[in-house]
Parts: C-alpha cells; structure tokens; sequence
C-alpha cells in the first residue's frame, strides 16, 4: 500500500502514523518520496530479466544503488533538515516528514533485501558460469593468497592510514560516500580496549583481480586478512565494514553573495560537513561497535541499514566495463537526422540545412555527435558566424563542445556561456569549465539571482548576404556527448526568426539585466510555463470528451499542475501520461482521473525528453507539440530557468507523434500505475519502445 491510501493504524511497508480518516489531499496525490523509490524499484525489476545481457542487468543493480544514494544526499537530507528546524508542515499528500521517514526506512529495506537477492541468487552465480567470479578471501588456495599477500605489501598497505580513536586521537572525519574498516582491538599488556577506522581505498577499484582476470574479491576483505601488520602486537576483537552518506544539497544563498562562484565553492568545502543520514553496515558488526558509530556519527536507529552482503554495490561498475561484448548489448547504428545526413561531397553546410526546415534530432537513435557537437563546431569554424551563445548545465569530460567555444573565442568570435554552478553533483567541474572558458576570453555568466538555469538553448548569430541570421537549438538535455549515448534526449534545430529573436532576449536576460522580457514562441520558466500549460490543459477540457492530451516527461509533482489535469478528466479529456520517474497524480480514480492513464517506460535508455501534446488547442485539428527541459516539478516550474519550444512542421510533428505511440501502444514494455499507487510490471511478450525506435529505417552516422 503506497502513502495516500486510507489506513486506519500504522502499516510497517508505510511508516504512516496512526491518523484515521486521512485528508482529502492523501487520496489525490500520491507521495513524492515514495514514487521515487518505486522508480528505483522498475530500475531493479529490469536486473531480473532474463532477457537482458548479464552485464547490462548488472549495470541496472549498479544503477538503482546509485539513484539510492542520491535519495539519501538529497531526499532524505531534506526531510530530516525540515524536521532538526522544527518545520513539521505536511507534504501535500498529508503526512508529516516523520511519517515519510518512516516509510522510507520500510521501502527502503524491501529495495536493499530486492537488491541482494538479485545479485547472490541472479546475476553473481551466472556471472560466474560465464568465468566472471566475485569470491571471498575463503575461497582462495595458497597460490592466490601469497599473489594478494604481495598485491597488500606493495600496493595497498603504503596508501592506508588506520586511524585510532581514543582521548588523543578523536573520532576522525568521514568523507560523503566513503567506505570504512572498523576495527575493535585490546592491548594483550594492558588490557586497554580501543577501536580504529582504516579508509578503505577505491584506488585500484572496487574489486581486485586475481592473475587469472577472471576473478575478483572486495578489496576490504584483503585489507581484514591483514590487519595484524596494521596493529602489530594488538588482539583484534572484531572488525566490521561501515559506509556513511551525508547530506549534499548545495545551499548557496546567491541573493547575499558577492561572488557566486567563491560562494559555490566555499559551500562546497561546507558540504564535506553535512551531517550523516545514513550509516551502512556489515551484519555481522557487534552492538558495541554499532553503538559507537551511532554515538559518534550521530544517527538514529533507523538510519542504519545492516547487511551480511556487499557494500558499496555501485563499485560493482567495475565489472561492466569488462570486454565481454557477448554479455553486453550489442552496438545499434546511430542515424543522422535526413537534412544533416553527409553526401558524396562531404559533412554537409549545416546552415543551409536548417535555412532550408527545421531539424530535429533525437537522440540516442540520432547521433549527437553527427547533429548538436557538429553544429556547434561548424559555428566555431565558419568565418561568418559573429557570436555563439549558449547555457551548460551538465557537459561532459570530453570537452569538444568547450574546445569549439573557446576556439570559436580564439577566432574573435562573441562567445557568451552561461554556466550553471549550482548543477547537483556537478558544480565542481562546472566551476572548472567556467574558468577553462574564462581563460580563453570567452563571457561567462552564472545566471540569474535565485534561480537555477536549467534551460538547453544554443544561438548562433550569422552574418548573411541578406542580413544577420540566427540559428537555434532548444533541447531536452544537457549538452553531454557522454550521456547523450545512453539518455533519450530531442532537440530542435532551427532558424526561425521569432524563436531566434526569443532567444535573444532570453540570453539578454540571462547575461543581463531587465524585467518584463516577452516571447512570442518560447515559453519561459519561471514566469510562463506553468500559466501556459494550465492554458492549454484548460483549452483542451473546453472540447470535453474531444479533448487529447498527452505529456511525457521526466517526473510529475506539482499539486496546482496535477489539480487541472483532475479538472481535465472530469470534463472527458482523454489524458495520456508517459512518466519515467516520480508521479504524484493518481490515475483512473473513479470521479477523479477516470479517463487519465499513466505508463513508465524502462529500459536500455533513459527516458529523458519532455513532450506536450495537446490535441485541439489551438482548435479542432489543430494540435501542439511543445518539446523542452522543463518537467513539471514545482522547482521546475517556479524556481529554474527553463525553455520549451513549439515544433510547427508537420513533419516533425508526426515524428513527436511516432514517439509518444511507440510508447503508448498496447504491445509497448511500459509499467502501469493504478489508482491505489502501485505500479504493474508489462507483460511477457511486449516490445521495448527503445527497439522500436531503433529499427525505424535511417542513415548511420558517420
């Protein structure tokens, strides 16, 4: 029973205290927290199938932990910080953040028991079959101990540092995410009973090989069978390993702040601090030595997660990357969008491409490379271009996009970036490239006072024989080549001239100052998307049982958002939701959201693209489509600066319109939400939307 179901007493898969008739709201909206660990929950559901190559459903354990961690970084950081300041104002499902907590700690556990059932019974055993083994220090015979006795004494020993605790030496500081040995000791001469913490190091990876390559043991259990030449002549008592993960949410107040970019950093140096909302444990660790992590970190009882299996299941990526294509997936040709596609004489004048129709590229079926990188490199290169301004939220270590900006800056370009510093998990490496292009004489801003610049918008600004000429790129995702491999991702490439001349003045805003900026195409978050999307929900319910809508995005949380869909259903709009993630909205509760449907689609790509789809209103026959970065989450909608653009040709629209039924057909692999907020698994049999897409015939890329 998910949060937002009518329980009278307290239900241990819940956490929801004992409140009788709940409020109205727990029956319309659906927990937020809880949603997400359902999400994780699809994750883990695709390591089980069998049907999946065997790294690849071991990617999908590694992935789940990972998402787990961030939950803990931000979501559970969050919880417990409205609660250490007294603010004990309910969710808009109506439950207070105790009762989330509690519920969490219960999903939780069912998650962790999901994960390492998977992993010991599933995926390790085959893997092991295949000649991929993890062992314990137990299994190994004389040979492979003396090898890792060597591995110990050359490599490892010289790069660990045991630390002591007792009245001269404090408790050491932990570092978020890191993995530990605690040891318990007695000195045989004085009978002086101590503890110790030894880091346990990720330098050579998460796992050692043995010299065979074939097999693989925690690093950890190496460094235990060793212990006596870290505490010579001490009695070790026990020993245990622990993992701690602390709140990392960024809190720069840019408002008060001279210059963000020192104020980004020194909250970075402040975040190393945060407190502890989750200790991770061996089983087999003893009351006394559970008790003193507790004590000194700390925590509470139910922040603590025990297991007798492996910690730090993300480190497991390590085996993903092994060269064993027969357990991977196989390599699907990337396609070039039709105007870009090379022809005998070359890569073709992109400019003239996009002159000519607009262009969109969706990503990963079509090559990022082959269609955003080369725009952008084209504009560094060609001798006409006078200016090229864009946002980065997230880039890539690569780094030929800043490579052709700063060569572009390098060629008297105007180059103007606007860098997004507060980007969760990556501001460190955004404050590196913001220099990196600062160095290179290219404009660099940090957005706008109080607000996050999540918007994917590129402008090239060319000089033509019939005038200056500006040419677009509004997109879903973050300008990655990395993650553009494996996040499903649209962008619109364009020279329309109202969209360009909104693209000025949004950069103009962004780089700038000013107030009351007005576009005739884009619509811009924080001031416009959610009035305009409450428009066009309103517009369609003014067709009735007419009305079609359909929305495809990432998450869906905002309860005044959700409220006109309500009012949408209840005027017999026929409402269709693709939501990859968290989803608040109740589907298909009877004078409610009757005639709303929700799917998920989980798979080999990570359903990233936002699309919004509204049948008639514009009129009967006359739909739009609206493509962009903005989910409908309150900190989208009220906090962030986002951009969605229409897609008007009718080309592309049937291409938008190709997407979203690929995943709304009744034989597509889509999970299903139900009124009560669980969500049902597809069926045996059903196609991957991802492998539809891909044997959509196309031109591979170069």
């Amino acid at each position: 029973m998910a949060i937002g179901a009518r329980v009278e007493t307290s239900s241990p898969t819940t956490g929801v205290e004992t409140l009788g008739e709940l409020p109205e709201s727990a029956v319309r909206y659906l927990n937020r927290e809880l949603s997400w660990l359902d999400f994780d929950a699809r994750v883990l559901h695709l390591a089980r199938d069998e049907s999946i190559p065997l790294l690849e459903r071991l990617r999908f354990c590694v992935i789940a932990a990972g998402n787990l961690d961030e939950f803990f970084q931000v979501r559970v950081a969050s919880l417990k910080a409205r609660m250490a300041e007294g603010r004990l104002e309910r969710s808009v499902d109506g439950f207070t953040p105790q009762a989330q907590l509690a519920g969490i700690h219960a999903r939780v556990e069912t998650l962790l028991e999901g994960l390492e059932s998977v992993l010991r019974s599933a995926i390790l055993p085959t893997l092991a079959a295949e000649g991929i083994r993890v062992v314990d220090w137990s299994d190994l015979d004389t040979d492979d101990r003396k090898f890792l006795e060597g591995e110990f004494a050359d490599r490892i020993y010289p790069i660990l540092t045991p630390l002591a605790v007792d009245p001269g030496h404090p408790f050491p500081y932990l570092s978020n995410l890191s993995t530990s040995l605690g040891v318990r000791l007695v000195d045989p001469e004085s009978g002086r009973r101590c503890f110790a913490r030894i880091k346990v190091p990720f330098t050579y990876g998460r796992l050692l090989s043995l010299p065979d390559g074939e097999r693989f043991i925690p690093i950890e259990q190496v460094i235990s069978a060793h212990l006596e030449a870290l505490f010579p002549g001490m009695e070790i008592l026990e020993h245990a390993c622990f993992r701690v993960t602390r709140n990392a949410d960024l809190s720069v107040d840019d408002q008060e702040a001279e210059d963000l970019l020192t104020a980004v950093e020194a909250e970075l140096q402040r975040r190393r601090f945060r407190a502890v909302v989750r200790l991770e444990m061996s089983a087999t660790a003893s009351v006394a030595m559970r008790n003193l992590l507790m004590d000194e970190l700390d925590v509470l009882p139910d922040d603590v997660y025990t297991t007798d299996f492996l910690l730090h299941v993300g480190g497991l990526s390590q085996l993903c990357k092994l060269k064993r294509a027969d357990l991977l997936w196989s390599q699907r040709h990337q396609f070039v969008p039709a105007p870009l596609r090379p022809t005998g004489e070359g890569t073709p004048d992109f400019f003239a491409a996009i002159r000519n129709a607009d262009v969109l590229a969706h990503h990963p079926y079509d090559s990022f490379g082959a269609s955003v990188q080369e725009f952008i490199h084209q504009a560094a290169e060609d001798p006409d271009v006078l200016a090229i301004k864009m946002t980065l939220y997230r880039t890539d270590g690569d780094g030929d996009i800043v490579e052709a900006l700063v060569s572009a800056a390098e060629r008297g370009k105007q180059v103007a970036v606007v860098v997004e510093l507060k980007a969760r998990f990556d501001e460190q490496a955004n404050i590196g490239w913001a220099r990196q292009l600062e160095n290179a004489g290219v404009h660099v801003a940090y957005g706008l006072v109080g607000l996050k610049v999540h918007a994917k918008i590129c402008l090239v600004v060319r000089a033509e024989p019939d005038g200056i000429r500006r040419y677009c790129h509004v997109g879903t995702g973050n300008y990655n080549a990395l993650t553009a491999r494996t996040y499903e991702d649209l962008g619109l490439l364009t020279a329309d001239e109202d969209i360009g001349a909104d693209l000025s003045h949004l950069f103009n805003r962004l780089t700038g100052y000013g107030h009351g900026f007005t576009y005739s195409e884009l619509v811009v978050a924080p001031e416009g998307v959610r009035p305009h999307m409450a428009e066009l929900i309103a517009a369609e319910a003014a067709h009735g049982e007419q009305g079609r809508i359909t929305l495809k995005m990432n998450s869906l949380v905002d309860a005044e958002i959700i409220d006109v869909l309500y009012a949408a259903s209840a005027a017999g709009v026929r409402i269709d939701l693709l939501v990859r993630g968290i989803c608040c909205l109740c589907p298909g509760v009877p004078g409610l959201s009757e005639t709303i449907s929700v799917r998920s689609v989980v798979g080999r790509y990570l359903e990233h693209s936002r699309i919004y789809f509204f049948g008639n209103a514009n009129g009967v026959g006359r739909p739009v489509y609206l493509i962009g970065s903005a989910d409908l989450m309150p900190r989208n909608l009220n906090s962030r600066v986002e951009a969605l653009v229409p897609v008007r040709d009718p080309r592309l629209q049937a291409r938008l319109q190709r997407i979203l039924d690929t995943s709304l057909d009744h034989d597509a692999r889509a999970w299903t939400l139900h009124p009560d907020g669980t969500w049902e698994a597809p069926p045996p049999g059903t196609v991957s939307p991802h492998d539809t897409l891909h044997d959509i015939p196309g031109v591979p890329a170069a």
